[in-house]
This record gives C-alpha cells, sequence and structure tokens, in this order.
C-alpha cells in the first residue's frame, strides 16, 4: 500500500512544478521579447528580476524540508509565497511609475513607491543570500551603508551621504543601481545564450564534443586528461558557469583521468583549471565578455577576436602542464579510443550552430538575436538526424533548465548593479583609483598584484561575473591612470577575475571536481591553481607585451604572442623540473629567471631570453630519447 504523501511534500511537489512553469513561461517571454523588444527598459527589467526572484524562492526555501519539523517548513513555504506576493506588487508600482512627470525629481518619490523600492531591494538581497551566498549580501549591503552613512566618515573616504528616498530613486526608478547595465546584459544577452547552452545539452550535442575530445586526445600520453581540457574548452565557453562545467565534464572525465593513474586531487585538478578556461574561450566566453562590451562600448565581435589568442595561450599552458603531469607518473595513453570520423560522421551536425552564431558575432549581429538564431538552429540540427530528434518534453526540459540556470546570474548582477549604482552615485571609484595607485607605489606591477589579491579575494564570495563587475568599476580607472588602453585593462581584470575558482583556499571549481573524484577540496585547490597559472601569467604579458592588438600594433601583437608561448614553457620548466626529460637545478633557475626576462624587458630583449630558452629546451630534448606524446 503506498503510503500518503504528507502536507510538506505535497507542498513541495506543487511549488516545484509552478517553478517549472514558470521557467517555461519566462523562457517563452525573453524570446518574445528578443524578437519583438516592444517593452522599455524600465518596464522589461523589473519585470525580469521580479520572475527570476519569483523562481529563485519557489526552489530555494527559507528553510529545507529534511532539517525542521513539518509544520515550520510549511510555515517557511508560506513565507516564501508572501515574498512573491510582495515582489510582484512591488514591481507593478515601478513598471507602472511614470517617468515623463518630472515632478518626482523636484519633490521625491510617494511613500508608496519608497515601500515598493525597499521591499525590492529586501527581497533580492534575501533572493541573493539563498543562491549566491551571504557574501554579495554582505558586499552589497556595505556600499549600501556607505551610499547612507558616507558623510560621517573620514575626509579621505567620505561621501555626500543620500536619504531613503534619494537611494532608492537611483537604484529603483532609474536604469541606474539595481535595474543598470549588469542586469541589462544578464536579462538580454546572457539569457539568451544560457538558453542556447541548455539547449546543447538535452540536444546531445555536449556529449559530442565530449566525445570528439576524447577521440582526438584520448589515445596520448595522459589523454583523458587531454580530452578534459579539450572537452572544456569547447563546452565552457557555452555553459556560463566554470562549476557547471567542471561537474558536466567531471562526470565523465574524473573517473577516467583516475582510472589511467592520476591521483585524485590531480584529475579534480585538471577539471577544475579546464572548465575555468571555457569561461575566456571564445565564441560566448561565459557572461562576462557581453558585460565587457556594454561597459567599453566596444563591440562584441571585437572582443571575441581579440580574446582567441590569449585563450589559446592559456589551454595550451594548461595542456603542457597535464602532458608533464603524465610524464611524472609515466602514464601512457587510453588503448581503445573511438576514432574521431565515427564521432563526427554521428555528430557534425551539432557543429553548425556553433560555427553559425560565431559568424554572426563577427559580423556584428545584436546579441540578443544571433543568441536565438543559435537556439533555432541547435534545435533546427538536432532534428536533422534520426538519432538526434527531440521531442516536445525535451524541449521543455531545455527552456525549463535554461532559466533556472539563468537565476544566479541574474540575480548576481542586479546585486552587482547596486554596487556599480553606489559606486557611480558617490564617487567612490576616484577614491579608491587614487588609493590603488599611491599604494602600488606608482609601480604596474604592483598595481596588477593588488589587483589580482582584489580578484581572489572578491571571487572566494563573489560568481566570476559579478567579481568582475565590481572589480572593473573600482580597478579599471586605475589601469587607465597607468596609461593602459581601455580594452586591455578590462581583459586583464575579466581574467584575473576567473582565479578565484581555482584559487585556494576557496576554489568553488575545485571544490566541485573534489566531490566527484572523492579528494580532498584543499589539495584538488592546489592542483587546480598549479594547472592554471596562465590565468596570472597572460593577463601580465597582456600589461607588458601588447597581448591585446586593438590597443597596440600587430607586430608587437605576435612577438606578445611568441614570447608568452616562452615564458609559459620557461616558468612550466622551472616550476615542475623538467620538459620534455628532467632539468638540473641550473636548468631550473635560468628558466625563472628567463621568464621574469621575458615579462619584464621589452621586445629585443624577450626575443634574446626567448632564443636562450628555446636553446635550453633543444638541450633537454637530446639529453636521451624524447618523450613523445
Amino acid at each position: 500500500m503506498t503510503k500518503p504523501r504528507s502536507l510538506s511534500q505535497s507542498l513541495t511537489d506543487t511549488l516545484v512544478f509552478i517553478a517549472t512553469i514558470a521557467a517555461i513561461a519566462l523562457s517563452t517571454f525573453q524570446v518574445w521579447q528578443g524578437l519583438q523588444p516592444t517593452l522599455s527598459a524600465p518596464v522589461f527589467r523589473p519585470i525580469h528580476l521580479a520572475w527570476i526572484l519569483a523562481i529563485a524562492f519557489l526552489l530555494n526555501p527559507l528553510v529545507k524540508s529534511d532539517s525542521h519539523s513539518a509544520r515550520l517548513y510549511v510555515l517557511a513555504r508560506l513565507v516564501d509565497i508572501l515574498l512573491i506576493i510582495m515582489t510582484c506588487w512591488a514591481t507593478y508600482q515601478i513598471t507602472i511609475f511614470d517617468y515623463d512627470d518630472i515632478s518626482f525629481l523636484l519633490d521625491g518619490l510617494q511613500s508608496v513607491d519608497q515601500i515598493a523600492g525597499v521591499i525590492l531591494i529586501l527581497a533580492l538581497l534575501e533572493a541573493t543570500r539563498r543562491t549566491v551566498g551571504f557574501v554579495m549580501v554582505l558586499i552589497a549591503g556595505l556600499f549600501l551603508l556607505y551610499a547612507f552613512f558616507g558623510d560621517v566618515l573620514p575626509s579621505g573616504v567620505a561621501s555626500k551621504g543620500f536619504s531613503l528616498e534619494e537611494v532608492i530613486r537611483f537604484h529603483i526608478f532609474s536604469t541606474n543601481g539595481v535595474f543598470g547595465a549588469p542586469l541589462a546584459i544578464a536579462a538580454g544577452v546572457v539569457f539568451i545564450f544560457v538558453l542556447f547552452g541548455a539547449f546543447l545539452q538535452v540536444t546531445g550535442a555536449g556529449q559530442f564534443f565530449i566525445d570528439a575530445a576524447f577521440a582526438v586526445a584520448g589515445k596520448y600520453r595522459g589523454g583523458p586528461a587531454k580530452a578534459s581540457v579539450l572537452a572544456s574548452a569547447a563546452l565552457g565557453s557555452i555553459s556560463g558557469s566554470a562549476i557547471a562545467n567542471t561537474v558536466t565534464t567531471g562526470a565523465l572525465t574524473i573517473p577516467m583521468m583516475k582510472k589511467l593513474g592520476y591521483k585524485p586531487e590531480q584529475a579534480a585538478g585538471i577539471e577544475a583549471a579546464a572548465s575555468t578556461g571555457g569561461q575566456i574561450m571564445p565564441p560566448v566566453m561565459g557572461a562576462g565578455a557581453f558585460v565587457m562590451a556594454q561597459f567599453t562600448g566596444i563591440p562584441y565581435s571585437d572582443i571575441l577576436l581579440v580574446s582567441i589568442a590569449p585563450a589559446i595561450l592559456y589551454f595550451a599552458s594548461t595542456l603542457l602542464y597535464v602532458h608533464l603531469m603524465a610524464c611524472k607518473l609515466g602514464l601512457q595513453g587510453m588503448t581503445v579510443t573511438e576514432k574521431i570520423g565515427i564521432v563526427m560522421k554521428q555528430g557534425w551536425h551539432f557543429l553548425v550552430p556553433l560555427i553559425f552564431i560565431t559568424s554572426l558575432l563577427l559580423m556584428s549581429y545584436s546579441p540578443v538575436l544571433v543568441g536565438i538564431a543559435g537556439c533555432a538552429a541547435i534545435l533546427v540540427a538536432a532534428m536533422m538526424r534520426k538519432h538526434s530528434r527531440i521531442t516536445f518534453p525535451i524541449l521543455l526540459k531545455g527552456m525549463k533548465e535554461g532559466a533556472i540556470s539563468a537565476v544566479p546570474i541574474s540575480i548576481a548582477c542586479a546585486t552587482a548593479g547596486i554596487v556599480v549604482g553606489v559606486v557611480g552615485q558617490t564617487g567612490i571609484g576616484l577614491q579608491f583609483t587614487q588609493f590603488l595607485i599611491a599604494l602600488s607605489g606608482g609601480y604596474l606591477w604592483s598595481a596588477l598584484g593588488l589587483i589580482a589579491i582584489a580578484a581572489v579575494i572578491l571571487g572566494m564570495g563573489l560568481p566570476v561575473t559579478a567579481a568582475y563587475i565590481v572589480l572593473s568599476v573600482m580597478a579599471v580607472p586605475a589601469l587607465n591612470d597607468f596609461g593602459m588602453g581601455l580594452l586591455t585593462a578590462h581583459m586583464i581584470v575579466f581574467w584575473l577575475s576567473q582565479t578565484s575558482n581555482v584559487t585556494p583556499p576557496i576554489a568553488l571549481a575545485a571544490f566541485a571536481g573534489a566531490g566527484i573524484a572523492g579528494a580532498s577540496p584543499m589539495k584538488s585547490a592546489v592542483q587546480a591553481f598549479k594547472l592554471a597559472q596562465g590565468f596570472f601569467i597572460i593577463p601580465a604579458m597582456m600589461a607588458f607585451s601588447g597581448l591585446i592588438w586593438i590597443d597596440g600594433d600587430l607586430g608587437h601583437f605576435f612577438i606578445g604572442i611568441i614570447a608568452t608561448l616562452g615564458l609559459i614553457f620557461a616558468f612550466a620548466g622551472g616550476i615542475e623540473g623538467r620538459l620534455l626529460n628532467p632539468l638540473g637545478f641550473i636548468e631550473r633557475i635560468s628558466l625563472l629567471v628567463l621568464a621574469l626576462g621575458i615579462l619584464f624587458t621589452d621586445d629585443i630583449y624577450r626575443l634574446a631570453c626567448l632564443l636562450v630558452v628555446v636553446i635550453i629546451v633543444t638541450l633537454n630534448a637530446r639529453k636521451s630519447e624524447p618523450i613523445t606524446s
């Protein structure tokens, strides 16, 4: 006899079902708004946020059912429903607000509008606590306190000090603050590309990329690890999350790496480093690149183009470390792998949507329309072949997964908008710039080190996109004062913002990989940090070698690429103690010194250092029979 369901279980099932319907409806609404943008920004952005908050409260209860009594759980779920009702009411008040009547600029907001603004901010912060974490709430709260009480602080950091009405008017009843550029990007471009990624997964395209990576790299030394790097490069850009990518590809690659002979923490670290790299890999590059395009005013096609070379260099660095690790462990490749021809025969049609959206982005079409076209293309491609055709329930699953995956991104961007808004409203950004320059002693390398430390600290509690938004507002002006180009400064901050996923003591992607590998989270983080050295090396070369060609000349750019490759080899050899064969102590020290020379000297000296690195690598290869792939 079937046991009757409890009231709490029935309530949970009902709310999850409502959340599913809301998620599918949100995806439909977003595509409709993308195709026919009939709603203005002051209407569309609040509606999007309210929808996102409702789904967040439905799927992330105030208390968990298995940790409290049934009565308390039901009461908590009623609180969640009340929060949704209050959020919808506040959103309604905001959407009907008459922006054409400028009397509110002279007389201030009505009481009902202030109440609606307070409710929405509090609801946003509570949803942030549930989906992103308390640290993000704390940072936003501190910035709000600064906006309110900046006038009581010492003169060096003081601001005007704003009233509640002024704060609500700026952050809620304008396209600044909560409804500013970060949420605009999340609600428009990012949502559509997250939906595109969800369709890739449900149609089987994601598995195709993993299979193709194993077919290409599986037979070589340390094959599963190299396949992990290639698969993560392909999927990470589209997934929008290093953690999601680690879990998705890692579920297959980590057990295979362990079976081949990699230690559990090494397997977890490899997957985390590779998955995090997906966020800087064109054509999509997660959410941050679209935010960068909005902040800089530079076309996304330009950002995409200048990102290709640094991204390839990062994965070359990761592959080198993976290979050296395999050599140290004496590992071979997989004995049985599928032929690439067979894999391509089965799934070549999944390449068409990626080629399609890349071409459209390079032709500077609207990213929103490109994303919608990509969603349609992946569905059409799936229907082209009998073995990949999808049913209507699978289509609905993709729409649901896309909306749910976008929830933490939109919430994080809306909360980051508070930080951006306070910086703009109070002018604290200029003070931070002056402070950073003073603390660095006027040296660019010192400023980069401080920004890297700030990125790691911020990343301990913030998603990558939110960390980039917060850090770019504060740090980019300082880098510009050092004479650095706008795009180069943003690219450096964007890359450094990725480091929190692989840098101890809190490396979320590495911790996710450790869970799959059954490894120590901290040991996995250490391995991931070592494998992801490119996140520190390449931004440094962006600053000192002209690796971003749009801010320099092509000759300088190509020398920068060659020098970066030399730096990667020199640094890896110095740290690992081997290249093709083991290195002696003098060779290791020489390589580390040469790495510094490549980084901090001009082109002529760089090429000289690079020549010495080539000589050392050549002599090392001739010591004995080279270790092959």
